[in-house]
């Protein structure tokens, strides 16, 4: 990776240059005022001689119509006041790297844009608000910032022009380097999204209260409770990436028994990588053992055939849209006695689970229906004493089944987090929400409660569920889940 060539650290570069020049004296001690380390004659030549980039015609986004309707909500209900969501800035990984940018979920929901920096702003008007984005325009050829700077265009790539911007977004565009300067001089009630732009909240301490910008925040994390037509199209874009990304990993079980969990890391990623944005959050790969640990994502362990694989994997398209699936398979192809026991008791308490997402039902109720199948399935193994209600009741069956059945999809892995109890754990199922359904049972490799045979054995089955207005839609069914059917998908993706 090469070095930024940047006003505060531009030696390295120059010096390199003096030294093919065979110069004594480094080029970097001719200054001039503007360019620290710059000659005169190179920082004159970089001025001029670029084409006009500019585009024109651009059609929006397929989901400009989506996000309109989102602000006019938003402007809805918060009448009279400055609304403020910033898309986040880049975080330093180390030195002059950074993290790959991911763009707050509340920007990405309301503008569709997806790059940092920007910060959406809705004024209040008479009727409504009026919207504007906030953007970095291009870099400017004139000052040296599009090569000087280590985040211009010449380091980092082109970005859109402001006027190109409003015809993608379909939103008013102006330059963010502006709006710190705007917001301190505004007047009347502001809101923000904290936790994203210090230096837009820094504009704004002293017209902002904690409770009130809670509330914004809750208000968008429960808009996003009820997917519309476009959020449940990329959810299946998703969900259906993720099915390939699976396939991919069986294909490659071989190659992962000589390596390690890391193989099919890699092998799932490239899949998200080549069809999506990302992971929409970290690979869990676990193998044998690991399968009992919920968030296995060191992923460094041994992939040994006979044992089970618990892969929990998503796609994240590039709308930020991520799938969220769970299967559990046999590394040689075939499940032995007892993984078969385990792993069909788990799949009848997911079928009982699915089979209770109904439009108006109570969110808790896939919950109660698949802990019931587990709970019934210990009883009989004799793992617990019954009865079954009594299981239920002092949450017994908990120590093997561990985590609630489920949550919402969307944006984010575990979407709406900021929703309040009344409006998601103790709702009721509406047409458009997208949930996971995904039971457990998991039996420490420590654990003397139960069986040596039990002993290590992690089984999770989960699928993504969208309710609809006569039941629901398993986004995720092309994906085998009945334990004979998962074997010969295996041996047909083996050949």
């Amino acid at each position: 990776m090469s070095e930024a060539l940047n006003p505060e650290t531009p030696e390295a570069v120059l010096d390199d240059a003096a030294d093919e020049a065979g110069e004594e004296e480094p080029i970097k001690q001719r200054k001039n005022g503007l360019y620290p380390g710059v000659s005169d004659e190179l920082a004159e030549n970089m001025k001029s001689g670029w084409a006009d980039t500019e585009l024109r015609g651009l059609e929006p986004i397929a989901q400009a119509e989506y996000t309109a309707a989102r602000r006019t909500a938003l402007s809805a209900r918060f009448p009279g006041e400055r609304l403020v969501i910033p898309a986040g800035n880049l975080k330093t990984r180390s030195n002059d790297t950074d993290y790959p940018f991911r763009a707050s979920v509340e920007y990405a929901y309301l503008t569709g844009n997806l790059t940092e920096d920007g910060v959406l702003v809705l004024e209040p008007t008479v009727d409504g608000h009026n919207a504007t984005i906030y953007l970095l325009p291009r870099s400017d050829r004139e000052n040296g910032e599009f090569w000087l700077s280590g985040q211009g265009e010449l380091w980092v790539g082109r970005r859109h022009s402001l006027t190109e911007a409003e015809q993608v977004y379909g939103i008013p565009a102006s330059d963010v380097r502006e709006l710190a300067d705007k917001l301190r001089a505004a007047t009347g009630p502001v809101r923000v999204v904290r936790g994203y732009d210090a230096g837009i909240e820094a504009a704004l301490t002293d017209k902002v209260t904690a409770e009130r910008d809670e509330e914004l925040r809750v208000f968008l994390s429960e808009a996003r409770l009820i997917k519309d037509d476009f959020e449940a199209g990329e959810l299946q874009k998703a969900v259906d990436s993720t099915a390939r990304g699976f396939e991919d990993v069986v294909k490659v079980l071989d190659k992962a028994e000589a390596t390690s969990e890391r193989y099919i890391e890699g092998t799932f990623f490239l899949r998200a990588r080549v069809e999506g944005n990302d992971i929409g959050y970290g690979s869990i790969c676990a193998a044998g053992p690991h399968a009992c640990t919920l968030h296995w994502v060191r992923n460094d362990g041994p992939v040994r055939s006979g044992d089970l694989l618990l892969l929990d994997a998503g796609v994240e398209t590039h709308t930020l849209y991520t799938a969220d699936v769970t299967r559990t398979l046999p590394v040689n192809g075939r499940y032995s006695e007892i993984q078969k026991k385990i792993y069909d008791a788990v799949y009848e308490a997911q079928e009982a689970g699915i089979a209770a997402v109904q439009p108006g039902a109570k969110y808790r109720d896939f919950h109660d229906a698949a802990q019931r199948v587990l709970a019934e399935k210990l009883v009989e193994w004799g793992l617990v004493e019954g009865p079954v209600e009594r299981v239920l009741e002092l949450g017994l069956q908990r120590r093997w089944t561990l985590h609630g059945t489920g949550h919402m999809l969307g944006m984010d892995v575990h979407d709406c987090a900021a929703a309040r109890t009344e409006t998601y754990v103790d709702s009721t199922l509406e047409p458009g929400m997208c949930l996971t359904v995904e039971p457990g049972l998991y039996f420490q490799a420590d654990d003397l409660t139960v069986p040596e045979e039990y002993r290590g054995i992690g089984v999770r089955i989960e699928d993504d569920i969208l309710v609809t207005e006569d039941g629901n839609r398993n986004l995720s069914d092309g994906l085998p889940r009945r334990s004979d059917e998962v074997e010969a998908w295996m041996a047909a993706l083996k050949g």
